[in-house]
């Protein structure tokens, strides 16, 4: 089946199957939060972004085959809800970005800073550490050999501009910065984005709409 990208709380995952890696996004929590299981084809080694609510759903997402790690895309506290409950059922080594690890009640194993390589199996993640939403958000980036770029953008970006920065302008300013600068001047337009939130989207989609964010200040 073709990947739509479109869950909803309690409902079916959906798959999207790459060469090397097998992405499972489902929804769970009061605030429709997304999570994305990545297993590695080769290995079937899996990571989880997000452990962020209902634990019971994600760990069966996760099934008999283990968790070696689980990303913490930001502190904000929609996004780790069940991180102590699955790091605890599966023993997986948690990361987050440098910067946000101290409030994240977890113990953040691997603090990640901008640049760094995170492995799934054979497969290489690079974090992009972005500032505004949060001190220390992370992004994540797949460049897949066989295709397109797949970034993963927790709340720092969402079909429709950027994520929330509290009506403080020098947050968003940070933020649509690195956002312009660490994503879209990087990335091709075919790039797809998997936010913290709803629906998926496009680099190429959003591109065009950068001057009116920066305008509209949010």
């Amino acid at each position: 089946m073709t990947y739509s990208g479109q869950v909803r709380v309690g409902g079916p995952a959906d798959v999207h199957e790459l060469k090397d890696l097998m992405i499972t996004k489902v929804a769970v929590g009061p605030m429709d939060n997304n999570a994305y299981l990545l297993r590695c084809r080769a290995t079937d080694e899996q990571l989880l972004i997000d452990a962020a609510n209902d634990a019971h759903s994600l760990l069966g997402t996760v099934g008999d085959g283990g968790l070696a790690s689980v990303v913490t895309t930001h502190r904000h506290g929609d996004h780790w809800q069940a991180l102590a409950e699955v790091v605890a059922a599966t023993g997986a080594r948690t990361y987050a970005g440098r910067h946000d690890a101290e409030g994240i009640p977890v113990p953040t194993d691997v603090p990640v800073d901008d640049g760094d390589t995170i492995r799934v199996g054979q497969v290489e993640l690079t974090a992009r550490h972005l500032v505004g939403h949060t001190p220390g958000s992370i992004v994540l980036v797949y460049d897949d050999p066989h295709g397109h770029p797949h970034v993963f953008t927790g709340d720092c970006l969402f079909p429709g501009g950027v994520g929330n920065t509290h009506d403080d302008p020098k947050a968003f300013a940070s933020l649509i910065h690195d956002v312009e600068t660490k994503v879209f001047d990087v990335l091709p337009d075919e790039t797809w984005v998997y936010p913290g939130h709803g629906k998926d989207t496009s680099i190429g989609a959003e591109r065009p709409h950068l001057p009116e964010w920066r305008a509209r200040g949010w």
